[in-house]
């Protein structure tokens, strides 16, 4: 059964409640913050499927970033350029909201024009000659001048400070930032390096006024600059006023949430919060602001498997600021949290997106092959053996192992880019530390737990010495902790970690943990017996060059799926057979592995197999294995349960639409699953297993059999 999407209210936040105070008692000061994604579920538009930009998605995140501002009304809407990448016409939109984190209002000027239904074309040269006034008078160098389509101020922190005597200069005139040439150096403000500041104002095309904002380098010029622009724009009678152009300065005494698009998606870049609490709240008012614009956590494919949206769910880890980072205030930290998450494969794949393995989204350094592990080795050796560690040295030790194959960092399963890297200063040099190994979760409730488990762990190797071996999965790591089941077992022993040193769960925040019913397919009962049927995860490779494939989407052979099995007992009848059930693939008799849990004895076991033909993939020769025979008996009993489970519509041809939600996804996977009782005599004699296709914990059916 599927358990429940959000847990009980009450419980879960006592829960949470308590992570937090444990977490505040030791005084760690661990900031979180994530960047949900959202998608229109129902939608084979390429900006749903592939594309980043698209006059819908838009027109969506609109929607979102409008219905956020009804949480924060001290907060100003701002349309800052977002990022710029090679091969798009123009920069990316970024929608965000700005405001302070002690809840004063920092903003009092003309609504956004989305805000407000007060209309009328607005007159500029009033609130151009205003906006010159205010700034001279807060004591700011400033001159008023002309455009070629626009009105512009270039101002100065200083009245002493001397502006350019040419107005002329090329750079005074230069294009808006919206709309310049794609470059290397177009997202910079090069006159803000120089401490002078630019202001364009233009009416946009619903003859509303903008104000673009040049590249501020603090936050007390950055308000001081919105006061001045929210008196003159009251003093010119403007109905609204478009805030746009560089994005703000950040700090811990600001917020600055924003709504950008991505391949796929479109995805609410978080502000960090200080507490769990804090991040579950405005989790939620994100999710039902997504919902509202009819966007939705996940994809449901056809045959009713559930995918996440095409972004991901990555928490950000850090502190209030760069030097209140846990992970530069304890150097320590980093080196034990790899040694940590590489001995707990459940952090890497029970949470995980469909993409993992080392072609996938968040590579672990084991992944790249032994030299990289040893490499990775020698370097937390090294640093372990120092006393002090500065944060350059802490990243360029650990930083070089921390990326995929091919080098690049953004798709490690511990991203560093963030922590303190010297090429980067700024944006690079902010002390985080971000897990990318999580998939878009379906509810605010599950990604919150999801923060409080890797943040108890953080807190727990802050206070407590971690010395275990970096650890060598070998084979088992894309074979046994391709199981859920062992996964799910890897976690309880983190859980029991955390429990002994301070930091565990009530039952509410582990039960939303152990939540995971979107792999299940089937439970079927045969003579006392259950034999559960649940997707296990597959690391797809890259097709073709993988040189050629460094954009956002990659292509990979994604035919091969790994199918968990089962079994238990379901009453005494089921425990007397258990031990002796014979569980057929194919006519190939399966080696169960015979394990003990809470639950009581459990025989698991996996099998591999080729689930459709791929347009352009690997193994030409391999056809399509699907439906998947499966056979359960036991010598006592006459009967056997023949099982088939079909990738598509068992009844041939195709489903006349996606699953409106997710009960009927589930019902479309549940369907799939065709079962009949035969005599077991029918079941002939067992076909020998090719020794290549047999590995501890799984057949892989994709081989050609012996006999």
């Amino acid at each position: 059964m599927l358990a429940k999407l959000v847990p009980d209210a009450e419980a879960f936040a006592r829960a949470i409640a308590a992570h937090d105070a444990a977490v505040s008692a030791h005084g760690l000061g661990i900031w979180l913050g994530n960047e949900p994604t959202f998608t229109l579920m129902q939608s084979t538009a390429p900006e749903w499927l592939t594309e980043a930009v698209g006059a819908e998605k838009t027109e969506r995140a609109r929607q979102i970033v409008l219905e956020l501002t009804k949480q924060a009304p001290h907060a100003v809407l701002l349309r800052s350029i977002g990022r710029k990448y090679a091969g798009e016409a123009e920069a990316r939109f970024s929608f965000g909201i700005f405001g302070r984190r002690d809840g004063r209002r920092i903003y009092d000027g003309p609504p956004d024009p989305w805000q407000t239904s007060a209309t009328g074309s607005a007159d500029l040269a009033p609130f151009h000659a205003q906006l010159a006034s205010e700034l001279s008078q807060a004591g700011l160098a400033c001159r008023a001048f002309a455009g070629t389509s626009d009105l512009r101020i270039l101002f100065a922190r200083e009245q002493a400070t001397r502006l350019p005597d040419s107005l002329e200069e090329e750079r005074l005139l230069r294009a808006s930032v919206h709309h310049a040439p794609l470059t290397e150096t177009s997202s910079c403000d090069d006159l803000a390096k120089e401490g002078l500041f630019l202001l364009l104002l233009r009416k946009n095309d619903e003859g509303a006024a903008v104000l673009e904002l040049p590249s501020l380098p603090d936050l007390d010029l950055f308000c001081a600059l919105l006061e001045c622009a929210a008196r003159a724009a009251r003093a010119a009678m403007l109905p609204a006023l478009v805030l746009c152009g560089f994005p703000p300065p950040v700090t811990a005494e600001c917020t600055f949430l924003t709504v950008t698009p991505d391949p796929a998606v479109v995805e609410i870049n978080m502000p960090p919060f200080a507490s769990v609490g804090e991040f579950l709240e405005q989790n939620r008012h994100a999710y039902a602001a997504a919902a509202a614009a009819g966007l939705t956590p996940y994809r449901l494919r056809h045959n009713g498997v559930v995918a996440d949206s095409g972004g991901a769910g990555q928490i950000t880890f850090g502190g209030s600021s760069p030097s209140e980072s846990p992970f530069l205030r304890v150097p320590q930290l980093l080196p034990r949290l790899l040694r940590y998450v590489l001995r707990h494969p459940c952090f890497s794949y029970l949470f995980a997106h469909d993409y993992v393995g080392a072609s996938g989204q968040s590579v672990r350094p084991d992944e790249r092959g032994a030299d990289t592990l040893a490499e990775l080795r020698l370097s937390l050796a090294l640093l372990e053996a120092q006393p002090q560690v500065d944060a350059a040295t802490l990243w360029q030790s650990l930083a070089p192992c921390l990326t995929d194959p091919t080098g690049n960092a953004h798709r490690a399963e511990l991203n560093v880019e963030k922590l303190w890297n010297p090429a980067e200063p700024g944006r690079g040099q902010l002390g985080l530390v971000e897990m990318r190994a999580l998939r878009m979760q379906d509810t605010p409730e599950r990604a919150a737990a999801l923060g409080a488990l890797m943040r108890a762990v953080i807190a727990m190797l802050m206070v407590r010495e971690y010395h275990d071996e970096l650890s060598d999965q070998s084979a088992l790591l894309h074979d046994r902790f391709a199981l859920p089941y062992f996964l799910e077992a890897d976690l309880e022993e983190v859980l029991r970690d955390l429990t002994a040193a301070g930091f565990g769960f009530d039952a509410s925040l582990e039960a939303e943990l152990r939540r995971d019913g979107f792999r299940h397919f089937a439970t079927i009962e045969y003579a006392g017996v259950e034999l559960t049927l649940r997707r296990g995860l597959e690391f797809w490779p890259l097709v073709g060059d993988v040189t050629l494939q460094q954009g956002s989407s990659r292509l990979v052979d994604a035919s091969t799926a790994r199918l968990e099995l089962v079994l238990r007992a379901a009453d005494a009848q089921g425990e007397e057979l258990l031990a002796g059930c014979e569980l057929r693939a194919l006519d190939h008799v399966l080696p169960l592995h015979t394990e003990t849990d809470a639950r009581g004895v459990a025989r698991v076991f996996a099998v591999r197999y080729r689930s459709f033909r791929p347009r352009q993939g690997l193994h030409p020769l391999l056809g399509e294995q699907s439906p998947l025979t499966l056979s359960l008996s036991h010598p006592k009993l006459d009967q056997a349960l023949e099982l088939n489970l079909y990738d598509w519509k068992p009844s041939g041809g195709g489903y006349d639409a996606l699953p409106s939600d997710i009960a009927e996804a589930r019902s479309r996977r549940v369907a799939r699953c065709v079962t009949r009782r035969l005599p077991r005599v029918e079941l002939g004699a067992p076909k020998a297993i090719a020794p290549r296709a047999l590995s501890a914990h799984a057949l892989d059916l994709r081989y050609p059999s012996t006999g």
